[in-house]
């Protein structure tokens, strides 16, 4: 074994392993999600996290790979990013890494659709990402050769290689249904040049994320209206305009850059924890920096009081007891929408852009 893996790591086997990326920092978190879904899955995990490592390792027992998935399906994660099965960590030579990886990739029911070539997103793991490029090409190569990769793999089954160093990996697969749509779960997103801050790019992030393209096409049209609370210096409502919705941007500081000109947004200096519209709107955003508790009742009243159909929002987490807090938050949210006899779509999310922070959903079905 590789001496730069972490000893915590060291006396894990072979056996079925969950992989979890995560934002450095929040390793309990991750290993919380997946401790809820194995619950649900009926699989028993003992996880191994250490701080900062940027990813959550769990031995299972009892794994059902159906029934894995199905939980996986009806309860995503809130804060692992990206998760498959698979085994390890597995030793490497440094003269040869493609003919042991293949060896480990006929293991895991071959063929693929994809392959990816992940690290840790930490700076440790940021400094092998040289490496995975090097890799990727003459990897996939050798894969196809041997008819381990299909194109049109029918399963939209994907081969994890998460190297947590240089010589050691560990391998496993995801399926597109239930999987992250990009490596490491991390969407790579450009900053627009005409954005006044790199906000905008939460909101990109989770249109995304919540999203499928055929509910982006329909739900996110130019011409609809949508409010955007807590709106300075205007990223969020960049994000809006860009896409062609009318904003009404509130907040009583100033919005920076063109879009205060924009002639889609009318921006309010008002308050935006009491303020309403006078009509229904299809869109109401919010990124207020208040107790999350406080943001989740408030978004959650825009909707159960008739003020718009679907809203996406940011809870800014505590330092403590975080996943208690989001669960509290989402408890709230659902209580009070149930009240009103409200079917509805809650989802809760850690995006890559976020920091100290998740992202949340909720529309009305």
């Amino acid at each position: 074994m590789n001496s730069h893996l972490h000893p915590a790591f060291a006396g894990m086997t072979t056996h079925p392993t969950i992989l979890a990326h995560c934002r450095p920092g929040f390793e309990a978190e991750c290993a919380a999600d997946l401790a809820r879904i194995a619950t649900r899955a009926g699989v028993r995990i003992d996880s191994t996290l250490v701080p900062g490592a940027a990813f959550v390792a769990s031995a299972t027992h009892g794994l059902d790979r159906a029934r894995w998935d199905l939980a996986l399906s009806r309860m995503p994660p809130w804060f692992a990013r990206s998760i498959f099965v698979g085994d390890g960590p597995h030793g490497l030579s440094e003269r040869d890494r493609i003919t042991p990886l293949l060896a480990l990739a006929e293991t895991h029911e071959p063929p693929f659709a994809t392959l990816w070539l992940e690290t840790p997103d930490s700076n440790e793991g940021k400094a092998r990402s040289g490496l995975c490029r090097r890799l990727a090409a003459p990897l996939e190569a050798a894969a196809k050769e041997a008819a381990l990769m299909v194109s049109a793999e029918p399963r939209g089954l994907r081969l994890h290689a998460l190297f947590t160093d240089s010589t050691t990996v560990f391998v496993g697969t995801s399926r597109a249904a239930t999987g992250s749509p990009w490596p490491m779960g991390i969407a790579r997103l450009s900053m627009p040049r005409d954005a006044p801050s790199r906000s905008t790019l939460k909101l990109a992030e989770a249109l995304l994320t919540f999203l499928t393209d055929e509910e982006r096409a329909r739900l996110v049209k130019p011409g609809m209206r949508a409010i955007d609370l807590g709106a300075a210096p205007g990223g969020w409502t960049w994000q809006l305009a860009h896409r062609g919705l009318r904003v009404t941007a509130i907040d009583n500081g100033p919005l920076k850059g063109e879009i205060a000109d924009d002639p889609l947004v009318e921006h309010l200096r008002v308050d935006g924890l009491t303020w309403r519209p006078r009509r229904a709107v299809e869109w109401m955003v919010c990124d207020i920096v208040l107790q999350p508790s406080r943001i989740a009742a408030l978004v959650a009243a825009w909707v159960a009081d008739g003020h718009c159909r679907r809203t996406i929002f940011n809870l800014k987490l505590p330092m403590r007891k975080r996943y208690a807090e989001v669960e509290r938050c989402a408890a709230i949210i659902g209580e009070t929408l149930e009240k009103r006899r409200l079917r509805h779509v809650l989802r809760l999310k850690q995006l890559y852009h976020d920091r100290e922070e998740i992202t949340g959903y909720i529309s009305l079905e």
